[in-house]
């Protein structure tokens, strides 16, 4: 009706509701508590509710132990395919978060030019030196080579950093109809895509996006702010009409499956919204892809674990002063006090 108080405490009867944990009726709902009222559990399960909270309890017993024969192989090779002239730290994050999301191997393919900046930030990735565009970024000429690369590996994260190039755009629209492990794409991964989403038709293999927002909005040929009026709305009809697993970004961050499953993410905070923490969520998700999870649980999982260390690194740093390079170093934490 046009007015909402900001309650310290909502009291909601049976289950949660999806008011209370999108915004912005979250940032109205305070505390929340689920009050048993005695609704009978078959009159709910009769519903067929397909929308989750994506919190600790949702994802016990995914996450494997180690065993103790292990070598690195047995945690798969991530292809990297991310960076440009001026935007080299993209490469650079997603690296690291795969690295710490625990893949046994991380190989970047970036422009030549960037091949000494990413070896000396990423001392535990390879480097594959790619062809470049007359401007430095990844050109056509590299397309060929980039997929090979991919045959050889386990899954492949691209987009972050690669600019909108028009050469660039194409490889990536070719790259994704001809890859053949599973693929999780980002940033300038999506605004390739943006006008030819009949590509995601041709695609042989899983495909997991991760648009915020404003790349949703590119992608479908709306308006961000209509994107934001209907989250779960538009991510479960994008997942379904195109196959996808769909990573909607944003406070309360939406995980869509073709299938209609749907979770909506309990961590997280407003200190993430800095640059270079999506790339982050990007290595770290393709992390997951290559160490054999399937194309939801490395979504849910790489959506979570990102949320809650940020949520650690908010804690020590503070919202104001965090920035990608904290989050990175709060992932084993993360994982740790998931797994256990």
């Amino acid at each position: 009706m046009g007015t909402a108080i900001k309650a310290d405490l909502t009291v909601t009867m049976a289950l949660l509701k999806r008011g209370l944990v999108l915004f912005p009726g979250a940032g109205h709902a305070g505390a929340v508590r689920v009050a048993d009222i005695g609704i009978p559990s078959e009159v709910i399960e009769k519903e067929k509710i397909n929308v989750r909270l994506l919190n600790k309890e949702s994802l016990l017993g995914i996450m494997g132990r180690r065993e103790a024969d292990a070598h690195k192989g047995d945690f798969g090779h991530l292809l990297v395919v991310a960076g440009s002239p001026g935007k080299a730290g993209a490469a650079v994050m997603t690296a690291k978060g795969a690295l710490r999301a625990g893949a046994g191997l991380v190989s970047v393919a970036t422009p030549v030019g960037l091949v000494p900046i990413v070896q000396q930030q990423v001392f535990e990735s390879m480097c594959i030196p790619s062809a470049e565009s007359i401007d430095g970024t990844i050109g056509i000429g590299a397309e060929n080579e980039l997929i090979k690369s991919a045959m050889k590996m386990s899954a492949c994260a691209i987009g972050p950093g690669l600019s909108t190039h028009y050469e660039t755009v194409r490889m990536v629209r070719n790259f994704v109809q001809q890859v053949t492990v599973p693929v999780v794409i980002d940033a300038d991964g999506l605004n390739a895509l943006a006008g030819s989403l009949d590509v995601l038709r041709s695609a042989r293999v899983p495909v997991i996006m991760t648009p915020h927002p404003g790349e949703m909005a590119r992608l479908l040929g709306i308006s961000t702010a209509d994107v934001q009026k209907d989250r779960l709305g538009m991510a479960a009809s994008f997942a379904a009409k195109y196959k996808v697993t769909l990573v909607l970004k944003g406070a309360g961050t939406v995980v869509a499956a073709p299938d209609g499953r749907m979770y909506v993410n309990s961590t997280g905070n407003p200190g993430m919204a800095t640059g270079g923490t999506g790339d982050v969520l990007t290595g770290m998700i393709g992390s997951l892809l290559a160490q054999g999870y399937s194309s939801l649980q490395s979504a849910c999982l790489g959506v979570y674990l990102h949320g809650r260390a940020g949520d650690l690194a908010a804690q020590e740093k503070g919202e104001a002063s965090m920035i990608a390079g904290d989050l990175i170093e709060k992932i084993p934490e993360a994982i740790k006090e998931t797994r256990e």
